[in-house]
């Protein structure tokens, strides 16, 4: 009989929500107008629809919509935010500050910046994955314009203190760019308070489509962006390029779902994460890399002391889940992410991403723990629970910075 199949790879991509599609399809079979083409009724309306997207959008992150920049997704918006901020404000420094455990979006721009004649400096994190703002306050320097800090980590779920990073830029004037790719829809964000000058999204991690994301650039106090897409000046001359009307539909009402169901979507997830935290604690040497307080309940990352975490995998035919993020799998390397919280290459290797997600079951989560099981032949391991469970005594190893 063929193994259940379940999808637990949610940090990777998420499927588009079917409201969503239903949402996109009539741009793509009636309303083809381009958003740019404001002389006749199909490019007003397109345009209209775009804006509303860009509204909800706002909407989920507390910005204003005039704040809101289309891109084709988070590395765009990275590349965008980091390129552009660096470059127009080269004239009164050229120090940028980010995190060795950010996402290759961030840290593949930052060294191509370094190669452009630009310092950067990667900061070092503990064991939990958490940022000290006080490391941060001993990096900056009087010529440092820009520090990049993502808010919840890809691969191993921890949420950073942004407010208290922000408040340390702001004092000293530095641009904060935030990464927020995987915490649309999973932690409350209010840029209206929060000091951050520019937040990077994407749809396709909060049950939107793949190809559009945005770029969140503060208005009050503005910051000025150098574009790195030329052509026909759209949104404000920042990145030109006709705008895919469904796509920013579809992003438009995947955030406006997420704003509607993410309190009782996070208690519902948090219950499941419970359930996998208390399985996984009956099936050996297991630890759980990154902080176990501060973090999305939507993460486990989980190394199998002895095991090979690419041979396990292979073993669990039908169960989708990742060794490293989805951008860096392919590489063959251990995760960056755990080599900086100081985990050795053989732990890295031995780790398992599983991420869970809307459509995420307690079946779902028994039948991982069952196959998980079965596939580590862990000699007299009791059977995973089959109701609401605890925490278990998951090993969390203490590891040097």
């Amino acid at each position: 009989m063929p193994h259940r199949s379940v999808y637990l790879d949610h940090a990777a991509t998420t499927p588009c929500d079917a409201r969503v599609v239903d949402a996109m399809l009539p741009w793509l079979r009636e309303h083809f107008g381009n958003p740019a083409s404001r002389g006749h009724a199909w490019g007003r309306e397109a345009e209209d629809a775009v804006q509303r997207a860009r509204a909800q959008v706002a909407a989920l992150v507390g910005a204003e919509p005039s704040e809101i920049v289309w891109t084709s997704g988070a590395t765009e918006s990275d590349n965008l935010a980091l390129k552009g901020a660096a470059h127009a404000r080269c004239a009164q420094g050229r120090h940028l500050v980010t995190v060795k455990t950010e996402h290759k979006a961030v840290l593949d721009t930052m060294h191509a910046l370094g190669r452009q004649g630009f310092e950067v400096t990667s900061l070092d994190v503990p064991a939990s994955g958490l940022l000290d703002p006080e490391r941060l306050a001993g990096a900056l320097r009087a010529d440092t314009t820009l520090v990049s800090v993502m808010l919840v980590n890809n691969e191993i779920g921890v949420v950073q203190d942004i407010a208290a990073i922000g408040a340390l830029c702001r004092a000293r004037g530095i641009l904060l760019h935030v990464d927020a790719a995987q915490a649309s829809g999973k932690v409350a964000i209010d840029l209206a308070t929060l000091p951050v000058d520019l937040m990077s999204l994407t749809a396709h991690k909060s049950y939107g489509p793949k190809g559009i994301g945005a770029l969140y650039v503060r208005r009050k106090p503005r910051v000025r962006l150098e574009p790195q897409m030329h052509g026909g000046g759209h949104e404000r001359g920042l990145r030109s390029g006709t705008l895919a009307t469904h796509q920013c539909v579809g992003m438009g009402e995947a955030f406006r779902i997420a704003g509607e169901e993410m309190h009782a979507e996070v208690e519902r997830v948090r219950a499941l994460q419970r359930r996998l935290l208390a399985g996984l604690a009956t099936l050996g040497q297991v630890d759980i890399n990154g902080d176990l307080e501060r973090r999305v309940p939507h993460n486990v990352n989980a190394s199998f002391a002895g095991v090979d975490a690419e041979r396990l995998t292979s073993a669990l035919e039908g169960i989708a889940l990742s060794t490293a993020s989805a951008c860096a799998s392919s590489s063959g390397e251990p995760s960056h992410v755990l080599r900086a919280i100081g985990c050795s290459d053989e732990r890295a290797h031995s780790s398992l991403r599983l991420s869970i997600g809307r459509h995420t079951t307690a079946q779902d989560i028994d039948t991982v723990l069952e196959r998980l099981q079965g596939a580590l032949a862990v000699p007299g391991a009791p059977p995973p629970p089959h109701g609401p469970a605890r925490p278990g005594p998951t090993r969390h190893t203490a590891l040097s910075a």
